[in-house]
């Protein structure tokens, strides 16, 4: 098949107008058109459902859409590796990793990858929905489990767990708990029980929630959680890596906590010689012993 109307194809899939697609590719919408037609001839089929509001893909023009991005998406990452220099790291990089992760741990300390590399621009992109690395979604994933995606190279960066955390004010005026039973007793503060979590804090809040707890806030993301402890709500399940960045976080029922949960880095196999990722894994561990030495330094206080 011509590449070239290919190409076209996918831009008007994509835009869902000939006039759209032929502004961003710079050709005129008849230009656009007859070569849709050309690639719908050469198929014996129809791409396209024509409405007054514009283009629907058929089930055909579907099939040939998710070629297309899959193509699409191999030659950006091909173009990628060619434009990482021996020496620079520049361009995009797209990074995808959990909410909670995103933004209470990796987001605030970014600056300190732009400082080294100010040429570099990433996105990250936070949910909790499991990027596809292979086809390209994602340059880069941090995850709270290990990958199971084929053609991926993993490096485990260390372990977290879900403990219990309350703000002075909040015990202060409700008393400390001396033992889960006395949970009965609080308001707890957790992510819902049919949100996207790791296993390992579902396991731990169904276990607090056997001790008759009768004031709950439940929230879909840690983020919003570490808000309701820090405003004095409750008493919250948080990941331990938020004691270092949130000294102001007391630590209640030391011995209830989840099991360790592994969190890894992972890529594409092809962007193993990515300068780019290699900077970016670098910056993530350096951050991580840091992180380890602080931890220590706080167990032996």
């Amino acid at each position: 098949m011509d590449w070239d109307k290919l190409r076209i194809f996918h831009a008007v899939a994509d835009a869902g107008s000939l006039t759209h697609a032929g502004d961003k590719l710079n050709l005129s919408q008849s230009a656009v058109s007859r070569q849709v037609r050309g690639l719908e001839e050469q198929l014996n089929t129809n791409l396209f459902h024509r409405h007054a509001r514009g283009l629907i893909l058929t089930e055909q023009g579907e099939l040939l859409f998710d070629a297309t991005s899959a193509m699409i998406k191999r030659l950006d990452a091909a173009a990628a590796r060619i434009r990482d220099s021996e020496e620079e790291v520049f361009g995009e990089l797209r990074v995808t990793t959990t909410i909670g992760f995103g933004t209470l741990w990796l987001a605030p300390r970014l600056s300190k990858l732009y400082d080294k590399y100010p040429d570099l621009k990433v996105d990250l992109m936070l949910e909790e929905r499991v990027l596809d690395l292979p086809m390209r979604e994602a340059d880069v994933a941090i995850r709270l489990k290990e990958p199971s995606q084929a053609d991926l190279v993993r490096k485990r960066l260390m372990t977290v767990q879900m403990c219990l955390y309350a703000s002075k004010k909040y015990l202060d005026d409700n008393g400390v708990p001396a033992s889960i039973e006395d949970m009965s007793n609080h308001r707890l503060i957790c992510q819902n029980t049919d949100s996207d979590q790791v296993g390992a804090g579902l396991n731990l809040i169904q276990k607090l929630m056997m001790n008759d707890v009768k004031s709950l806030l439940t929230v879909n993301n840690y983020f919003g959680v570490l808000q309701g402890v820090l405003h004095d709500v409750g008493i919250g399940v948080l990941p331990n890596y938020l004691t270092q960045d949130f000294p102001e976080l007391v630590h209640i029922l030391p011995e209830v906590e989840s099991a360790e949960v592994p969190v890894f880095l992972a890529y594409p196999e092809e962007l193993r010689q990515s300068k780019r990722v290699a900077a970016f894994k670098e910056f993530v561990q350096d951050e991580i012993i840091s992180y380890r030495k602080q931890q220590k330094l706080d167990q032996e206080k």
